[in-house]
């Protein structure tokens, strides 16, 4: 089902409910009498059926409520009372619209009838005519019925949300249930028994998933309406605004979902307000003329993280301080040592705007604080990020207060705490014996997994407590993968997500907590969170920056050429490791290139300049950019084995070109690399200005 369709349907499952309402109080209101909260309830209820048929082109429809609506306005304002007759007229319009739904939703138009004689009767009342002939207003039913559905046609149902959430409730006391009992039951020598046991929690499991279904939409629903908001805005501006939507099919509780509706609208017109500029302006910075909004959804870590990222001008720091200062948000003394980030903080200010002069848009200063506030009510974060003149990214996590996800159970400090296995890649035993074993670069643990250098951190460090643990938990967070050192790893198990109290929810190492099988609590680890409590935010290539500037000993990058060969290229001067497709390479004056930040970065391929070529045909190769002045060069390899440290003693026996001899590095002989000499038998002298 399309973005569009899915509308349609709400429109119609909408409308039928706001019609089944009418029905009932003018039925009531004739009943027991008009109050003018009932008459403004009525009125407001005909406003709304009209305003939506417009909104997607049901004239007819649109034309008839229109109608009655003036009508019930006299109604309203006390020029004419709500008589048996207008009451009757109105519940013939009820019809002629339940009529006409039916037709939008077997055919998709609003059907060929006009109800010329319901429209004259309406006017005549609303003109002081009186009610006419019963002849005259007849609905045309028979032949006005739209084309018959199957019976029953009717699949949905609408349920109050309070009983969901009970349901939800059930569902995870009975999770938690099962667990127990299949603990319990585990040593069981009881065939029957085990039998049973595998029933129920083949049982529980399918009733965990459907009610979990009951309560999880796609975030797309809270999407469907914001490109018209885009298109409506963008052109009031006099913008050109592109919006992508990604992963509109992550899972989200419905009471979620409803809660972010308005602050995603908000978010996404502030975007086109504040952050797109005009065509003429982005054409003078060197942009393309038509702006770009994205918004991108995904699970992480027992979290909805959502992004809302544009290319606009980003946040203007001056200007924020400034307007700051002048709302005296903060003191001047204070604006001079505000970090970034803490620039960005300022936008959530309580009547904060940098909006140079009020609109419909934008400069009340009603905006990302109410923003703020919406999205921690439900337990969930927000924050910006941006970079001036190129945009700016927003960040909200929400947490899955209703959810069941499965988790792997780690110990550390003597207690027991749930992992999301969404954000677990693998775990390695750590096993000095057999040379598995941590190392330090400059005071941070790494591993060594499969030749990339992986950060750790010790999860009773980041609790509180001192470095133990034998087993690592590879995790990801936000594409950058690190290692989570536990005392051990008990099991899976699917747990029940609760939210975190009030009062706690500040520790951001949390997510929420949970019961296990044996009926005791356990935290839940929120893996964004811990990376960012411990400062773990550095990519490998930034740990080969922090290895090159750390004490004197020499350092290498080691690289595998064959099985029996390898080399060694100093650290000193290796500006960074990257990885690109094969696709990429071109050809200039004879000599391998690629364009590389603006730039033509000529590539050596080390094995072949060595004498050992590489029989790989891979579609990705690394390269090691070497720099010296301002001068780059590119080494080809099929991958980097290791970044390793110690004093070598370099021997020029046997001196081969494009080597400053051998050593014994790591305990292995390795061939020591002259990327000076490599560069110059290229025509490139490395160290010219």
């Amino acid at each position: 089902m399309g973005a569009d369709e899915e509308i349609l349907q709400e429109f119609l499952v909408e409308g039928k409910e706001n019609l089944d309402r009418l029905e009932r109080e003018l039925v009531s209101s004739e009943k027991n009498g008009a109050t003018p909260e009932a008459i403004s309830a009525i009125f407001r209820t005909v406003h709304t059926v009209k305003g939506t048929a417009g909104f997607f082109g049901f004239d007819k429809l649109q034309g008839l409520a229109h109608i009655a609506e003036n009508l019930l306005s006299k109604v309203r304002d006390g020029e004419m009372a709500l008589t048996p007759p207008v009451i009757s007229a109105q519940l013939q319009v009820v019809d002629a619209c339940r009529m006409m739904m039916d037709w939008v939703e077997q055919t998709g138009t609003d059907g060929d009838d006009e109800y010329a004689a319901l429209k004259t009767k309406l006017t005549a009342l609303t003109e002081g005519a009186g009610p006419l002939p019963a002849a005259v207003v007849e609905l045309p039913v028979a032949h006005a019925a739209p084309p018959p559905g199957p019976e029953g046609a009717d699949t949905t149902v609408r349920v109050d949300v309070a009983l969901l959430d009970k349901l939800m409730d059930l569902a995870g006391e009975l999770v938690l249930a099962r667990n127990q009992l299949l603990k319990f039951s585990a040593s069981s020598r009881d065939a029957p028994l085990v039998q049973s046991m595998q029933r129920l929690d083949q049982i529980t499991s399918e009733l965990q998933d459907s009610v979990m279904k009951t309560r999880m939409q796609p975030i797309g629903g809270a999407w469907n309406k914001l490109p018209r908001v885009v298109r409506d805005l963008a052109g009031e501006l006099g913008k050109l605004v592109r919006l992508e939507l990604e992963g509109k099919e992550t899972g989200l509780d419905r009471s979620i979902l409803e809660a972010i509706k308005d602050p995603l609208t908000h978010i996404v017109r502030n975007s086109i307000d504040h952050g797109i500029e005009t065509p003429d302006k982005r054409i003078a910075k060197g942009k393309m003329a038509e702006g770009l909004l994205r918004l991108r959804a995904n699970h992480e870590g027992g979290h909805v993280m959502i992004e809302i990222v544009d290319d606009g001008a980003g946040v203007d720091p001056d200007r924020v301080k400034k307007r700051a200062i002048e709302r005296g948000v903060i003191t001047v003394e204070r604006a001079a040592e505000l970090t970034e980030r803490e620039v960005c903080s300022l936008l959530f200010a309580p009547g904060f705007s940098t909006a140079e002069k009020i609109t419909n848009v934008s400069g009340r200063g009603v905006g990302m604080d109410v923003v703020k506030t919406n999205i921690e009510r439900i337990g969930g974060s927000v924050e910006i990020e941006s970079k001036h003149h190129h945009g700016m990214t927003i960040r909200i996590k929400i947490p899955l207060t209703l959810a069941i996800i499965p988790a792997l159970i780690v110990t550390a400090g003597g207690e027991r705490y749930a992992v999301p296995q969404n954000g677990v890649l693998e775990l390695v035993r750590i096993d000095p014996a057999s040379g598995r074993r941590i190392e330090y670069v400059d005071g941070t643990p790494v591993y060594r997994l499969r030749g990339e250098l992986l950060p750790l951190l010790y999860l009773d460090e980041v609790l509180g407590g001192s470095q133990t643990g034998v087993t690592v938990v590879v995790l990801h967070n936000e594409g950058r993968p690190f290692g989570l050192v536990v005392q051990g790893v008990q099991d899976t198990e699917e747990i029940v997500v609760k939210p975190m109290a009030k009062r706690l929810r500040s520790l951001t190492t949390y997510s929420g907590a949970t019961i296990l099988g044996d009926g005791k609590v356990a935290l839940i680890l929120d893996v964004r969170g811990i990376a960012s409590v411990a400062g773990l935010g550095f990519s490998k290539r930034e740990l080969v920056e922090q290895v090159q500037s750390t004490s004197d000993v020499d350092r290498f990058l080691i690289v595998q050429l064959t099985a029996d060969r390898r080399v060694a290229v100093a650290l000193d001067t290796v500006a960074r490791l990257e990885e690109f497709q094969a696709s990429a390479v071109e050809k200039a004056a004879g000599i391998e290139v690629m364009q590389y930040r603006n730039r033509m970065l000529p590539l050596v391929r080390l094995g072949e300049a060595l004498g050992t070529p590489s029989e790989s045909r891979a579609e990705t190769f690394h390269v090691i950019v070497y720099t010296a002045g301002n001068r780059d060069l590119g080494l080809v390899v099929d991958g980097i084995v290791d970044i390793v440290e110690e004093h070598v003693e370099v021997t020029t026996t046997a001196l081969r070109h494009g080597l400053f001899g051998s050593a014994i590095i790591d305990g292995k002989v390795t061939d020591v690399v002259d990327v000076a000499t490599l560069a110059a038998d290229m025509g490139i002298v490395m160290g010219a200005a």
